[in-house]
């Protein structure tokens, strides 16, 4: 990574609201454009209780609302959720989820417990 790259990743690191942990899934990205849905596919790379980043086989641009489907270790074992791209550097996106059912936020949270004591 370089050095403008790293000092990027850590200025947005202190502004988020939750930590970021690793975690490497395949994900499911669906993006509605000019009149229909494209979806592509992926890997993760890390898991907030907001949001995920990860790498993707298609370009999306900062700003665009997609549909995000990945595995979760915890049942129903696939989290499906709405998300804004905030940031799209090549194939690398990071996103922040929009809409989040309670149960949602009780998943995410407890998985990212799980990915914190494991780091």
């Amino acid at each position: 990574m370089s050095d403008h790259a790293q000092a990027a990743a850590k200025a947005q690191q202190r502004l988020r609201r939750f930590s970021r942990y690793g975690f490497d899934v395949r994900v499911q990205v669906s993006v509605f454009r000019e009149g229909r849905t494209t979806t592509c596919w992926g890997r993760s790379s890390e898991l907030g209780e907001d949001g995920i980043g990860a790498t993707l086989s298609a370009e999306l641009q900062s700003g665009e609302v997609v549909s995000l489907e990945f595995p979760i270790p915890v049942p129903p074992h696939v989290m499906k959720v709405r998300a804004a791209v905030r940031y799209s550097e090549g194939l690398h996106c990071g996103f922040e989820f929009l809409v989040v059912t309670g149960e949602q936020k009780l998943m995410l949270h407890q998985i990212c417990v799980v990915l914190a004591n494991a780091s």
